[in-house]
């Protein structure tokens, strides 16, 4: 065991892990039962099972769990509260969609000690670097393999070592190595043997292969080497060679390599494999963007139907949902509010089958999490089927449980001609819902609290498959004009996001206030692109668009984001329970800026005379096309896809390029036979991209099947400007877009002016 490790374990909580405890787990108010949990000699697993359940077990590794919540913290032990106090209560949190795992100690000093030790155990995990990471990894697999745990390794235990990572070796190559690490001649590796034998096993052939075109001696590079390295393939230019001696200091192993100035392979490998030789540029990572323009020049990240963990018609509705979105970064929230039975409003999905939540839990778990991930404003898009007394319900849990957090007044008493920035409303809740008049007569005591049919549909607030919309530039001239009540309370809420009827552009543009929003369903939004989609774009300059998925999707699957953001829709709402391609564009486009949710869209999508058409790209002024060459080198420790022992993958790469149509575009690799664990391709893929400021670029390996679907192995979704180029690690993400380490594609990248 790592010196690391055994200094945490001394550590008294998990001292107390690592002997097991007997705790409850708890699925609902009818399922809790008691499981044996206990942490592994590695410091990193949590094992447990039921005591009359024979030799089955379930595993999970601490780099799995993001959080540990305290007491009565999730809707499972909330509602045994007076079964279990809080200080036996404890819920372990997983990245991701993984659901929660409710546990209840049999005494609070246990449940301390289970709760303080994950969280340091959590904390040093996360304080691992590359190198440790690896390492952690190799213990990991050593310990699988140890099959009679003597703390050794036969040569048998090895070839089915190498089956479960992935690697198809044939018998000599393996019984070579082997031999090579078997430095006792015992016939078995111990764990430092085993160190050995996996770093020749994964010796990269093709990192080697750059360092000697660049090394003198073929052993070191010499700090001059190394900065020609940087300046001509990593193109870094001017701080090339402060920036090589930074390398040196922070990766090269060997003291020796060091004291001359110099870089070993070692030193390179480890460089390369690095945080800061990954493919997205670091200085986009951090909060890099202008936060002091209007609310509607930002991309804004978006949820639909947030309250829903599955599908719309039987799904669950949760607390938890609107936590997670809200984690991942989520800037607009939805809750469909209806008349409660007993006088409290409820969330649900109206007309169906799932599960319902009360309305004022949903605002108190907003109020905790809203600004946990992003300090950035929150939207509460409020689809109210109230009737007025639960309308002031709403309102009156609003101000009480939101207090200050909620903006209910003009930041500066003025009626505004432009919407305020995300930086003055740091901190802040926005409603958005319907209002009677508008923010200049909010002085006016005279107005009717009634709306007219026409703004109560909000444009399919109502969110169902809908007639026949008007073309863009008409309001349907037949709209009844029957009248639905308003609760004044909850109208003198909404201040800066006023739902109101979409009546076509030319109106918008002569009548429409920056304050008022209207929502398109996305067949909708889709037409209105297809018959005039420039006038969308400037329509999108000055007021907010809400996108919402079609009706028909009940299912909970998505549309299309990219679409959406091509128009300048700053809301574009997805299904945020549902993993897949749209998810991961939306994870790709907001991973820029902190994650903040906010992402400031292109100068010519800000002017509000822009002549920008996402049909047109050359026809904007400032056109430049950028030539793109990826050239696919290797991967790196793919996962297995089927858990089957003996399969292995047959993995390829595409490359698909989401942005204006005239930019969309997949290319993909060949499959390599039978190896996940170093594949190597060495092809070069070639892509124009004619709008790159709205491209985004995503890498998908894939498992190769001639007879049917090809199975997903991983993916990993950025902006076209967030690249670096050169040779690049690009660090895979499941299908839920969790870390998969250590799995990578090594790729070397090229972007010039296209000429």
């Amino acid at each position: 065991m790592d010196p690391e490790t055994s200094r945490i374990q001394d550590d008294p909580d998990v001292k107390l892990m690592v002997a097991g405890s007997t705790l409850r787990k708890v699925k609902s108010r009818s399922w809790k039962k008691q499981r044996h949990f206990r942490l592994l000699d590695d410091g990193l697993t949590i094992w447990y099972k039921s005591r009359w359940a024979g030799k089955c077990h379930s595993t999970f590794s601490v780099t799995e769990l993001e959080a540990v919540r305290e007491g009565h913290q999730s809707e499972v032990l909330l509602s045994i509260a007076e079964e279990f106090p809080a200080n036996l209560c404890f819920t372990l949190v997983f990245h991701g969609r993984q659901g929660n795992l409710d546990l209840v100690a049999e005494s609070p000093e246990e449940a301390r000690a289970w709760i303080q030790g994950v969280r340091k155990l959590i904390q040093k995990a996360q304080m691992m670097d590359e190198k440790e990471r690896l390492d952690q990894w190799v213990w990991d697999w050593f310990q699988k393999a140890d099959k009679n745990k003597d703390g050794k390794m036969n040569f048998k235990e090895v070839r089915t070592l190498l089956k479960m990572m992935n690697v198809d070796m044939n018998e000599e190559h393996a019984l070579y190595l082997f031999t090579m690490a078997d430095k006792s001649e015992s016939g078995s590796l111990e764990i430092e043997q085993f160190v050995h034998f996996y770093k020749m096993l994964t010796q990269r052939d093709e990192i080697w292969k750059v360092f000697q075109d660049y090394s003198g001696d073929g052993e070191k590079l010499m700090l001059e080497e190394l900065v020609s390295f940087l300046r001509i393939e990593q193109q870094e230019g001017e701080q090339s060679a402060q920036h090589a001696q930074e390398l040196i200091d922070r990766y090269e192993p060997s003291e020796t390599a060091k004291k001359q100035g110099a870089m070993s392979l070692d030193g390179f490998q480890m460089y390369l494999c690095s945080q800061e030789s990954s493919i997205f540029k670091p200085e986009h990572q951090g909060l890099n963007q202008d936060m002091s323009q209007p609310l509607n020049h930002y991309f804004i990240s978006s949820s639909h139907n947030t309250y829903l963990l599955e599908d719309q018609l039987r799904g669950h509705s949760s607390i938890e949902a609107y936590i997670q979105a809200l984690k991942r970064g989520c800037r607009c929230v939805e809750v469909d509010s209806w008349d409660g039975s007993d006088g409290e409003p409820v969330v649900y999905h109206g007309h169906t089958f799932t599960s319902k939540i009360q309305f004022r839990d949903v605002i108190s778990t907003l109020k905790e999490y809203a600004f946990k991930t992003s300090e950035f404003p929150v939207i509460l898009s409020l689809e109210n089927h109230c009737g007025v007394e639960q309308q002031t319900v709403i309102a009156q849990h609003l101000s009480q449980i939101l207090g200050d957090t909620l903006q209910t007044t003009l930041l500066d008493g003025q009626t505004p001609h432009q919407l305020p920035s995300p930086q003055e409303l740091k901190g802040k809740i926005l409603l958005k819902a319907k209002k009677i008049g508008g923010l200049e007569d909010c002085l006016d005591e005279t107005l009717t609290d009634e709306v007219s049919d026409e703004e109560e549909m909000t444009n399919g607030d109502a969110e169902s498959p809908s007639a026949e919309d008007p073309p863009a530039e008409y309001g349907n001239e037949n709209d009844k004009k029957s009248k639905s009540k308003l609760s004044r309370e909850l109208s003198d809420l909404v201040v800066y996001c006023k739902s109101v009827h979409f009546h076509g552009f030319k109106h918008a543009c002569l009548h429409g206030k920056c304050y008022e929003m209207s929502s398109f369903s996305e067949s909708k939004a889709k037409r209105l692109a297809k018959e005039a989609g420039m006038d969308f774009v400037q329509y999108n300059t000055r007021q907010l668009s809400r996108i919402y998925p079609s009706g028909l999707r009940t299912d909970s699957s998505n549309y299309n984001p990219q679409d959406m953001w091509n128009l300048g829709c700053q809301i574009v709402a997805l299904n945020f329970q549902t993993a897949g391609l749209e998810m991961d564009l939306n994870d790709g486009l907001f991973r820029q800026n902190r994650c903040c949710g906010y992402v400031l869209k292109p100068d010519f999508m800000r002017d509000g005379n822009t002549q920008f058409s996402p049909e047109k790209p050359a026809e904007r002024q400032g056109y430049r096309p950028l030539r793109l060459s990826i050239q696919v080198i290797s991967g790196q420790q793919l996962p297995k896809v089927n858990q089957k022992e003996g399969s292995i993958v047959d993995p390829l790469v595409r490359v698909e390029i989401y942005g204006v149509p005239q930019d969309q575009a997949k290319e993909e690799t060949s499959h390599i036979n039978n190896n996940g664990f170093n594949p190597v391709w060495n092809e070069t893929l070639n892509f124009v991209i004619h709008t790159p400021e709205l491209a985004l670029v995503r890498f998908v390996v894939e498992d190769y099947d001639k007879a049917s679907r090809n199975d997903f192995i991983g993916q990993f979704t950025l902006p076209f400007i967030c690249i670096q180029a050169g040779y690049r690690h690009i660090h895979l993400l499941s299908k839920d877009g969790t870390a998969i380490p250590p799995s990578s594609l090594f790729v070397n990248i090229s972007i010039s002016e296209l000429t």
